[in-house]
């Protein structure tokens, strides 16, 4: 995958995309590149949407300059601040509190195949998480599950498989449109992950689709500084499942959340 070294993560460095993981990543000079050479540099997953941030997707070009432009608005010193929601401007990207209660999704029946049920129950599990701590509802909509695509717009999102896509799997932020709405689940996830198991992953992905960023682009001390765009909920948590365990996590066994997770969550959905 191409990408600029100088941002770390800025054009998807996919931490969540090798079954070991690749070590950690110094903290490097932050120099920004122009945007022709970010967009030259920007990675596009087999659905056509641009990753960035290792494991989001982006569903236009559009999408793509408004995230660059709030990068380079941003302050690429020291930043503290916990569990962290999507920020644009003065807005949080979240739910509304109808929404929330009802966040529907399907399960691809055909690209699973026999692993279908695997994912099945890891999505209820990952969720399940989510739901005991914060005023959300994910609702598996099993009716959809034979007609599980991008265009289904019976369901807030689909989950399907992938193959080669460079990361573990993939998820959107609650204002993505609904092509770019989509868990995606790369075949190696069912492979050796070490400690991570699928539910683990999908906890963090999850994170995502209820507007939670990654942890670690609180302090440029990680290495993984990713922009500016986001309001911090609690104090910094470097063992937060959202947070890549490469960039100087302390988290060490599966991805689960931590009581600063479960208090952020309560905070952003009461």
């Amino acid at each position: 995958m191409s990408k600029f070294r100088s941002v770390a993560v800025l054009a998807g460095v996919a931490l969540l995309g090798s079954a070991c993981g690749p070590e950690a990543v110094e903290a490097p000079a932050q120099v920004l590149p122009s945007w022709e050479e970010f967009r030259a540099s920007a990675h596009q997953d087999p659905e056509g949407a641009f990753i960035v941030d290792g494991d989001i997707a982006l569903g236009s070009e559009t999408e793509l300059r408004e995230f660059y432009d709030g990068f380079a608005q941003g302050d690429l010193g020291t930043s503290t601040g916990g569990l962290a929601v999507y920020r644009t401007g003065t807005t949080d990207i979240k739910w509304n509190t109808t929404q929330a209660a009802n966040i529907t999704y399907c399960v691809s029946q055909s690209s699973f195949g026999t692993r279908y049920n695997t994912v099945v129950t890891a999505m209820a599990n990952a969720a399940a998480a989510w739901e005991a701590t914060a005023r959300v509802n994910f609702v598996h909509s099993s009716g959809q599950d034979g007609n599980c695509t991008a265009s289904n717009a019976n369901v807030v999102f689909d989950v399907r498989q992938v193959s080669g896509a460079g990361y573990t799997a993939r998820a959107f932020f609650p204002n993505s449109g609904r092509s770019s709405r989509n868990v995606l689940i790369d075949s190696t996830a069912f492979g050796n992950m070490g400690v991570w198991t699928l539910t683990g992953v999908l906890r963090h992905e999850l994170g995502h689709t209820l507007g939670f960023r990654h942890e670690h682009t609180r302090l440029s001390s990680t290495g993984c500084y990713e922009d500016a765009n986001w309001r911090g909920l609690t104090n910094y948590d470097s063992s937060s499942v959202m947070h890549y365990p490469q960039c100087k996590g302390t988290q060490t066994g599966d991805l689960v959340l931590t009581s600063s997770d479960k208090t952020g969550a309560r905070a952003l959905y009461p």
